[in-house]
């Protein structure tokens, strides 16, 4: 059976690519059909969001989980939660503090899970 602990370390490193834009290794464990739905309710596909990242439109200053990531696992899927603090700037505006819980749908592959969903939705 899959270890908890292996998707929470996995998420935790998920995060700090994303925020030290380190698209390589974010590639990686973003699947190809990887879809993030904002707290604004913009669905952004993988490239988009990589890519966003990359150019520097989306700037991740910090990035991090506030609660412990509860997970839900089977052979195959798994679903992670916990709430996050952010500070995020897009397309050019300074970053700003941003509370969200998260629910992420990582997905088995022959290569090792890739994160297949994620849904943020803002708190306050």
């Amino acid at each position: 059976m899959p270890n908890p602990d292996e998707l929470r370390a996995l998420e935790r490193a998920r995060l700090s690519c994303l925020v030290e834009r380190r698209i390589a290794e974010a590639d990686a464990i973003h699947a190809p059909d990887f879809v993030i739905v904002t707290p604004s309710g913009h669905p952004w596909t993988k490239a988009e969001y990589l890519g966003g990242i990359e150019s520097g439109d989306i700037l991740y200053r910090r990035f991090e989980p506030v609660t412990e990531i509860e997970v839900m696992l089977d052979e195959a899927v798994a679903v992670l939660r916990y709430r996050s603090a952010i500070e995020i700037g897009v397309n050019g505006r300074e970053p700003g503090p941003l509370t969200a819980w998260h629910l992420d749908c990582y997905r088995r592959t022959p290569d090792g899970w890739q994160i297949r969903w994620s849904q943020a939705t803002a708190v306050g």
